[in-house]
């Protein structure tokens, strides 16, 4: 009978270790699975802001809202308006002119003989040329006036520029040194290209005049006269 009171606490003892035991390796289990759910990495997606802001593909850069402007000022026409008339398709000649005051006026025609429209815009460089080798008298003309607006030309149509001749025999022959002279190199505005206008005359060589040997203005419509 001793022998069974002993047993009966023992037993219960054991039988509540194990419990505490089989306790505790269920809350162990239950910790790992939650850190286990804490180092899963979360997949999120990108927030509007992140999707706006990022750079364009390879191969697809973003356009440049000033690029038709850089064009339009290098002298570059804007997309579908005639181009800037090049010297091959002009054809050059001088008109009738006036005088007054000591200077000769003359229209200088730009003629388009090319298949397609183009523009004149601006004042031409003009220049005397003498000898075989067509070099330059004195001072390149002077501009006079304000720069005009766009000329645009269709095939056969004529735009002038007046050029102003002065009497080089009303200068100090001295300051002056009267060189005869062949023509006119003339570069059509925009272009490097020159012409060459045959008008025989007499020039100054010298650059200590007082005033300018020849004048020009700006490109108007039309071809100045008869």
């Amino acid at each position: 009978m001793t022998m069974k009171r002993v047993g009966s606490p023992v037993v219960a003892l054991v039988a509540t270790g194990v419990a505490v035991v089989l306790g505790l390796a269920g809350c162990g289990g239950g910790s790992q699975n939650t850190a286990g759910s804490a180092q899963s990495p979360v997949q999120s997606r990108p927030s509007e802001a992140q999707r706006t802001t990022q750079a364009p593909p390879t191969g697809e850069a973003e356009k440049d809202p000033t690029t038709s402007e850089s064009v339009r000022g290098s002298g570059m026409p804007p997309q579908g308006e005639p181009a800037l008339c090049r010297s091959a398709e002009l054809a050059l000649s001088l008109g009738r002119g006036s005088a007054a005051a000591g200077t000769y006026y003359r229209p200088l025609r730009f003629t388009n003989e090319g298949d397609n429209p183009c523009v004149l815009r601006g004042f031409p460089g003009v220049s005397y040329v003498a000898g075989e080798d067509g070099h330059q008298v004195g001072p390149a003309a002077e501009r006079e006036g304000p720069k005009g607006g766009p000329v645009s030309l269709e095939p056969g149509e004529a735009a002038h520029a007046v050029v102003g001749f002065v009497q080089v025999r009303n200068y100090d022959p001295a300051a002056c040194e009267p060189t005869p002279v062949r023509g006119l190199r003339v570069y059509p505005p925009g272009e490097t290209a020159a012409k060459y206008v045959e008008v025989p005359g007499t020039g100054c060589a010298g650059g200590d005049i007082p005033g300018h040997q020849l004048t020009v203005r700006t490109v108007e419509p039309g071809s100045g006269g008869s």
